[in-house]
């Protein structure tokens, strides 16, 4: 079982090859650490160098026990053809946690704008990728032809003396927090 995550890759900057400004050629691939599918892939920027924009939206499967997905630059070599990715070299890759996008306190669908850190091969800083990431909720089908709607409930559950209400907000002091049987 997976979720559906729509990434929009943004553009990414000042991109090195060899400690020298990127010249261009340069896309990106994204997938998830515990998928065994190739993921997804960006059209090629052959004209923002070590700036580079895509502004394009991949989605990528992520199962439920994933726990990064991986984005990674890569600028294609001058030996590939025009139409093949097959020829590429690593930029730099960041390994996004999951935890970033998913679960928590942050509602699903939400619309999350990220930027980190590219890494090279050498374990070097190489430029920042900035990018916005949505998980995708499937759309629930109502049961009758009366669907009811339901908001939901952001809060902790009240504990003890059986009531069924929710607290909301973060409590300034915690009375009879430690309570002897």
């Amino acid at each position: 079982m997976s979720r559906t995550v729509e990434v929009t890759v943004l553009s990414a900057e000042n991109l090195q090859m060899n400690r020298k400004p990127a010249r261009g050629n340069t896309f990106v691939t994204v997938h998830s650490d515990a998928s065994s599918d190739a993921g997804a892939v960006t059209k090629v920027d052959s004209v923002g160098g070590s700036y580079p924009s895509w502004n394009e939206k991949v989605v990528v499967n992520v199962p439920l026990h994933a726990r990064f997905i991986s984005v990674e630059v890569k600028c294609k070599t001058s030996s590939s053809s025009s139409s093949s990715l097959t020829g590429s070299n690593s930029v730099g890759v960041a390994r996004i946690p999951v935890s970033d996008f998913i679960g928590g306190y942050v509602p699903e669908n939400q619309l999350h704008f990220l930027s980190y850190r590219l890494w090279d091969g050498n374990v070097r800083r190489n430029g920042v990728i900035n990018i916005s990431v949505r998980v995708k909720v499937p759309e629930r089908s109502s049961c009758s032809s009366n669907s009811m709607s339901f908001a939901a409930v952001t809060g902790v559950p009240v504990a003890g003396n059986g009531s069924t209400g929710v607290v909301t907000g973060i409590p300034a002091l915690w009375l009879n927090y430690q309570r002897n049987p």
